[in-house]
């Protein structure tokens, strides 16, 4: 059997066709009259029907035609931000003498994102001797794993 022999199993229907009389004519499910009747009908988005749309309601920052305004959030610069885990953390999922880095604690669960780096902060007590390798440390936290005995890389 080639590709030109197969049959179909059922009937094939017919498109319906409308705005030609009959069951769906003159109108083609569009209604009589107004704006969504017309051919190439569309009303944007954010229209409220001749109202005011809602961004001309909010007051305006005073002479903001004039100059370009550092506080607006088009101009800033926004920096990312380094995922944050607890020393706490850490003494609960890892044993003595592991090696701590930014894919093992995306292993297990304990990250979503890696792209912006990891900061360890001193919330809780360490009690075991890890060694970190790629991370960083806020100064409380630094002195608490070196504290404990652990290597910080």
């Amino acid at each position: 059997m080639q590709l030109h022999q197969l049959r179909t199993t059922h009937k094939s229907q017919k498109r319906k066709r409308v705005g030609r009389g009959g069951k769906r004519g003159t109108y083609s499910g569009h209604g009589s009259k107004g704006q969504k009747s017309r051919a190439g009908a569309r009303i944007r988005p954010g229209f409220r029907g001749g109202d005011n749309p809602i961004w001309k309601l909010f007051p305006k920052q005073r002479g903001a035609t004039k100059k370009v305004d550092i506080k607006k959030t088009k101009f800033q610069v926004h920096y990312s931000k380094p995922e944050i885990i607890s020393l706490d953390l850490l003494n609960k999922h890892f044993k003595d003498g592991d090696a701590v880095s930014a894919s093992v604690l995306k292993k297990l669960g304990l990250v979503h994102n890696i792209k912006n780096g990891i900061k360890i902060l001193s919330d809780g007590e360490l009690d075991k001797k890890l060694n970190f390798s790629g991370l960083k440390f806020s100064k409380s936290a630094r002195e608490k794993v070196e504290k404990a005995g652990g290597i910080v890389k």
